[in-house]
């Protein structure tokens, strides 16, 4: 998701609508700004799937006809791409920076079996190929809207306009950040799931082309908008899990209907229940405690394993892991990763309660059980569905969650 940084817009060059209203035409010659995407990809060679163009920016591009397959390993200095159907093909380059674009610009390059938009900027820090997609930012949103939400039916159309204006706010509002490294995001759970074109859905489209241009804005400044899957009926305060995340816009709202039930009640992850034999369980922290910087010897001599503060929603503050010499405390943030599930990954949520099972004084079994998942900060995606198929409008969504913000287009 995004960090805390300050992008000042000059409130005269803006559009601004309610939320309640209807978007307006786009602002005369304001051309969309254009994005620099780490891609999840770090590798010695990487195949690229034609037809496409590429060689140094700036420079004139040599093309490559349909059925192109090259591969492009790092260089002395730089990256060097070769005919991977041909031995002993010529080799170009290498190059400080090598820019592929796709022959029609409409198109897409392919890169280790997924297809991206506009071109892809290839350099080989340490000696190792990595790949920066330059592309538009709506046809990021496209990409983020669909590997955040999947397929979504017709009747979810309003919220699938809200995850593109927050995706878009998100993206927006990352512009420069990583500037000195060569990227503005990165395509992965740390910003926003973004895996390109192949992701792209019809009705994801259509909602990126219905809202373009429109960010959420607070004071004239595009917000730090955050979003997760499912809040479990309560989201989170922002400073509950980021400690810069102070904004009257973020605080922590009752996700309810009028009857009472969370509006994410439907999500296969609203409640959900983890459990480690006493063997694993032992394991799993010999690994995760050190990674929290606590005792590794902890782990093999616990004794006791209890959630000791919860915040104001819900969720867990603080947990204690207590042994017969040693006791080490983490934030419920840091719970999510020491309580790695035995299928991997982080725990889903921070809201979770634990219970031991003893014999003879010792632990037999560790069992969470855990409502909701992600952080539970700004929009909770199963809420907004949920909202959207009882009626509410993209501006409904978007103002229950982030209350107090405008609906501002940019271009």
């Amino acid at each position: 998701m995004s960090r805390l940084l300050a992008l000042v817009l000059p409130l005269g060059s803006l559009t601004c609508v309610r939320l309640d209203l209807a978007p307006v035409a786009p602002i005369p010659d304001a051309p969309a700004p254009e994005l620099r995407v780490a891609l999840a990809l770090d590798r010695l060679s990487v195949r690229l799937d034609g037809p496409l163009r590429l060689g140094e920016p700036g420079a004139s591009l040599r093309a490559f006809p349909p059925g192109a397959a090259l591969t492009v390993r790092a260089g002395s200095p730089g990256v060097i791409a070769q005919d991977a159907g041909r031995t002993g093909a010529e080799s170009l380059g290498p190059f400080p920076v090598l820019e592929v674009r796709p022959l029609d610009s409409a198109g897409t390059v392919r890169v280790e079996g997924r297809s991206y938009r506009g071109a892809l900027l290839l350099s080989a820090p340490a000696g190792r190929v990595t790949v920066v997609n330059f592309v538009e930012v709506d046809a990021y949103v496209a990409g983020v809207v669909g590997a955040e939400l999947g397929r979504r039916p017709e009747t979810e159309l309003e919220a699938v306009r809200a995850q593109a204006i927050v995706s878009r706010t998100v993206a927006l509002r990352a512009l420069g950040r990583w500037r000195l490294r060569g990227f503005d995001l990165v395509a992965g759970v740390s910003d926003q799931v973004y895996t390109g074109a192949d992701a792209e859905t019809p009705l994801g489209l259509r909602a990126v082309r219905q809202t373009r241009g429109q960010v959420l804005t607070w004071q004239g400044r595009v917000i730090d908008a955050f979003f997760h899957s499912t809040c479990a009926g309560r989201t989170a305060d922002g400073t509950e899990v980021f400690a810069a995340a102070d904004r009257p816009y973020l605080r922590s709202i009752r996700d309810e209907d009028t009857q009472g039930r969370a509006w994410c009640a439907d999500s296969p992850r609203f409640r959900w229940e983890e459990r480690w034999s006493a063997e694993l369980f032992t394991r799993t922290l010999a690994e995760t405690l050190p990674a929290a910087g606590g005792p590794a010897e902890l782990a093999a001599g616990l004794e006791d394993l209890r959630v000791s503060a919860v915040t104001e929603s819900g969720r867990v503050e603080r947990m204690e892991l207590l042994g017969a010499s040693r006791a080490f405390a983490v934030s419920g943030v840091v719970a999510r990763q020491v309580l790695r599930p035995p299928s991997g990954g982080m725990l889903r949520s921070a809201a979770f309660s634990i219970r031991l099972t003893r014999s003879g004084g010792r632990i037999e079994s560790v069992t969470v059980e855990g409502a909701g998942a992600g952080h539970g900060v700004g929009l909770c995606q199963w809420g907004s569905f949920a909202r959207a198929r009882a009626g509410a409008s993209h501006g409904d969504i978007l103002s229950a969650y982030f209350p107090g913000t405008i609906l501002t287009r940019l271009f």
